[in-house]
């Protein structure tokens, strides 16, 4: 429990401080490199590489090295942040405005405080899914329905349950200590998201003897990852894409497409991580 409470408090506060850095003509790079480093000047790890999602695109984003790009008027920023304390993980996320898209974005922000609202032992995940629906259409937005909110476990990012953004019926029973991250989409798009070309973000999964020297030493320079994402910008060398590929072919790493809505479409994103108690639930990234 400490372990969550002090990952979740550092978590809080980074990602406010660092959404304050996004800003038109700002350097995407340098916004992810910044948040990144004050996680580690915490004495925290990064439980995932930075997520910084754009407009239409979900989740998945970030940073690519030497990458040019900057902020954009009008923007729909998704600053999506994970903090480890010993591999017990804190997931959470904001979205910045740069826009005209206050309502958007308070969807999102109401659909995460409706669910977390109704949590506590004895309910079923398809009643968050549908008071997060409800939230988001009643602002006339969909919710992303084949996105959802997660389990979390110890230097594990992805576990059981599922919490879904649209109603269910049904599902996984919430019972207490239970940690899962709950995080709504609301999209002007079709709500619905597919994967995209761009490939940024990577997870060892399994462990194979492999020849090739360069992919050596990309296992070799995650292998404190303990098995958590990690992003092509990390790793040692120039044009690790080779290397990569093969790995993933192998079957030895995962890669995170960044997943998105229609072109021209946008999404906002809220989410926080908590831990469920015996009559309620403490959010441990507020």
């Amino acid at each position: 429990m400490e372990h969550y409470l002090e990952a979740g408090a550092v978590a809080a506060r980074v990602l406010k401080q660092g959404a304050g850095l996004v800003r038109p003509g700002a350097s995407i790079r340098e916004v992810v490199e910044r948040i990144e480093g004050q996680v580690a000047n915490e004495g925290f790890g990064l439980a995932f590489p930075l997520n910084i999602s754009l407009n239409e695109d979900a989740a998945h984003d970030t940073a690519t090295p030497g990458d040019e790009r900057t902020f954009a008027p009008g923007d729909v920023v998704k600053v999506d942040l994970g903090v480890h304390s010993e591999g017990y993980i804190a997931d959470t996320a904001t979205t910045v405005d740069l826009g005209n898209n206050g309502l958007l974005c308070s969807a999102a922000r109401a659909a995460l405080e409706a669910a977390i609202a109704l949590v506590r032992p004895g309910v079923m995940v398809g009643e968050l899914g549908g008071v997060i629906q409800a939230e988001i259409e009643s602002r006339g937005y969909r919710p992303v329905d084949n996105l959802t909110g997660h389990g979390l476990a110890r230097y594990q990012i992805h576990t059981p349950p599922n919490i879904p953004n649209v109603r269910m019926n049904g599902g996984t029973m919430l019972t207490e200590g239970m940690v899962f991250a709950i995080e709504p989409f609301a999209s002007t798009g079709r709500g619905h998201v597919t994967e995209r070309s761009r490939r940024e973000i990577y997870q060892q999964i399994s462990s194979k003897p492999i020849r090739l020297p360069k992919a050596r030493e990309i296992i070799e320079s995650v292998a404190t990852r303990e098995g958590m994402p990690f992003a092509r910008r990390w790793l040692p060398g120039d044009h690790p894409e080779v290397p990569l590929a093969v790995l993933v072919r192998s079957g030895i790493l995962h890669s995170y497409p960044v997943l998105g809505d229609l072109p021209g479409s946008l999404i906002a994103q809220a989410e926080h991580t908590l831990i469920v108690t015996t009559d309620g639930c403490q959010v441990t990234t507020r």
